[in-house]
């Protein structure tokens, strides 16, 4: 019987916390492995020779048991300092193609930007408490990613 209290003194609690935060980058989504009029066509005006630019936010969940002793599934503050280490520091105010050694080789999307995060992510946080990783790259446009 869910939520009955002889379920809720011996049951494993899993919650889910997430920590938001804003990052600005710029960037030109081209590919490598396409002709110079393909990604034109595909890509439209992201392909300006120049690059464009977005305010992105970004939303980094992670799942896991309640601690029964901290009442936490990780400390926020940790978090925090992940989210500085993984996507402040490297893509804040930033040229994604130019200044990212990663996205020399992987066109820009939010979908790969998602892709980076979350590779990164993984390798500063407990082993499998991370579960999403949410990019808003406008009002309008979402990318989930959850490692699959």
């Amino acid at each position: 019987m869910a939520g009955s209290s002889a379920q809720s003194s011996t049951a494993e609690r899993i919650g889910y916390i997430s920590r938001i935060e804003s990052f600005s980058t710029c960037h030109r989504l081209h590919s490598i492995h396409l002709s110079d009029e393909e990604n034109k066509e595909v890509y439209g005006k992201c392909n300006n020779p120049n690059g464009h630019g977005h305010n992105y936010k970004v939303e980094v969940t992670v799942r896991g048991k309640i601690d029964a002793k901290t009442g936490m599934v990780m400390n926020l503050t940790d978090l925090k300092k992940c989210i500085e280490e993984v996507i402040m520091i490297p893509l804040d105010h930033k040229n994604l193609d130019k200044d990212v050694p990663y996205f020399t080789t992987v066109v820009s999307t939010t979908e790969n930007v998602a892709v980076y995060i979350w590779d990164n992510m993984v390798k500063v946080l407990p082993p499998g408490l991370l579960y999403e990783i949410k990019i808003h790259e406008t009002d309008k446009n979402v990318v989930v990613y959850r490692g699959e």
